[in-house]
């Protein structure tokens, strides 16, 4: 618990400055945390970020990630829109089981092109997130991290009924339902000090919509884990885990907040 702790405080230090300042330093940032996930992706499956279908792969994230003006930069100079790197990926990738023979097989090319747009979904919305201004970003980040810090001192203050034990056995409906609380709260807190224009009964319907797709990102995390049977994503940060297991919940949070229109 004291690693975890630690762990945390140093990440946030290290982060918040880049949230704060944003442009391109945040963004540059995003993709260093997205490529670091990337691998981490692979390497659960027993694929490498440094081989062919690894580096496809790889550029067609960069690609889906690229903020609104800079794919129309690229557009402009390429003739290509960002979708349609993705697409090539896909035809390299199909062609790359062909050559190999078959020791990369299209289930390894569907599951590259699943994490692609898995990891690059949730980057690119917390990089459009930003673009669209400081304090919807810093009001989704506090929502999932009190979600985390809720359920889990709730669970283990009076949780007792499982929420999912065959996906992740220590955490529990009341832990699951304590996250929300603690989500409702500081998120009215923040939105009425912060003065955000929305009215106090949306933020805490956003409020408790985003804590439980934070949640739900977290369970796909873990069902992800003990099917490819590993305890983290990976070993970066201490007590933590790897980077998907500290973004989980925002890869799901981000596009929740653009599809309801809330930015």
């Amino acid at each position: 618990m004291k690693q975890r702790i630690i762990t945390g405080a140093i990440a946030a230090a290290l982060f918040i400055p880049f949230v704060i300042i944003g442009g391109i330093p945040f963004i540059l940032l995003v993709y260093v945390l997205a490529t670091i996930g990337f691998q981490e992706l692979l390497k659960m499956k027993g694929r490498s970020l440094m081989s062919v279908p690894g580096l496809i792969s790889l550029v067609a994230l960069y690609a889906f990630m690229l903020p609104g003006d800079w794919s129309q930069e690229v557009y402009e100079w390429t003739g290509y829109l960002k979708v349609e790197f993705v697409f090539m990926a896909v035809i390299l990738l199909l062609i790359h089981t062909v050559v190999v023979k078959n020791s990369f097989t299209f289930d390894d090319a569907a599951f590259a092109i699943l994490g692609t747009l898995y990891v690059g979904l949730g980057f690119y919305y917390l990089i459009e997130t930003r673009e669209s201004g400081l304090a919807v970003l810093i009001f989704a980040l506090l929502v999932v991290w009190f979600t985390d810090s809720g359920a889990y001192f709730t669970g283990r203050k009076i949780g007792k009924r499982k929420l999912w034990p065959e996906i992740s056995p220590n955490k529990t409906i009341e832990g699951f339902i304590g996250g929300i609380i603690w989500a409702i709260g500081i998120g009215l807190v923040f939105a009425y000090f912060a003065g955000m224009e929305q009215s106090l009964l949306l933020v805490a319907i956003v409020a408790i919509v985003a804590s439980i797709f934070g949640q739900l990102g977290d369970l796909v995390e873990s069902a992800l884990k003990r099917h490819f049977n590993v305890k983290d994503s990976g070993k970066m940060l201490p007590g933590h885990g790897g980077i998907l297991d500290r973004f989980d919940s925002i890869l799901f949070v981000m596009p929740l907040l653009h599809f309801l229109h809330f930015i």
